[in-house]
């Protein structure tokens, strides 16, 4: 089993940098994919960026099969992501994030994605994702790019939010 990562929370500047791109994926970068799924399963979430674990490459994971317990695993591990199409349609839907722990809010995205990466073999690949995992994939990518979900909130919600995990560090619940 690979080693789990701490994953950094707000305000930490590392989840305002942008990360930058792999050269290839090669044994280093898919035993970080490796370590980052476990990570991930064990927060438990469904995504996971790089930064969010303070290591600043176009790297994340997913796998939104895991809603019910028992169900097979699946993860997409991507390197270099890029979103290459976005449908006009809108859909917005609850986020959280596992660096602001315990807060969600609506976001409006767009409800279809088309995304060209390198897989976890090193080879192009392209995904087109809809419903949650085209909200998860934008989500983890704007991660790359120093973009938080909380972002998308006017300055009054963000702020609430941030309090409140300010909060819950103090009484170290997080």
């Amino acid at each position: 089993m690979s080693k789990n990562y701490t994953i950094i929370t707000v305000p930490d500047p590392l989840l305002k940098q942008v990360a930058q791109p792999v050269a290839r994926v090669d044994e280093a970068v898919r035993t970080q994919m490796d370590a980052m799924l476990a990570t991930m399963y064990n927060a438990p979430g469904i995504g996971l960026a790089a930064n969010q674990v303070s290591l600043l490459n176009r790297v994340l994971v997913m796998d939104i099969s895991r809603r019910e317990e028992g169900d097979e695993a699946t993860p997409i591990c991507m390197a270099n992501p890029e979103i290459v199409w976005e449908s006009e349609e809108i859909s917005v839907m609850e986020e959280g994030c596992l660096s602001i722990p315990r807060q969600y809010a609506e976001v409006e995205r767009p409800a279809s994605v088309r995304v060209k990466y390198l897989d976890y073999e090193g080879k192009e690949a392209e995904l087109k994702a809809e419903g949650l995992l085209s909200h998860c994939v934008q989500h983890e990518i704007d991660h790359l790019n120093g973009v938080l979900f909380i972002d998308y909130l006017s300055s009054l919600k963000r702020n609430m939010i941030l309090r409140r995990v300010e909060k819950l560090k103090k009484q170290a619940v997080l």
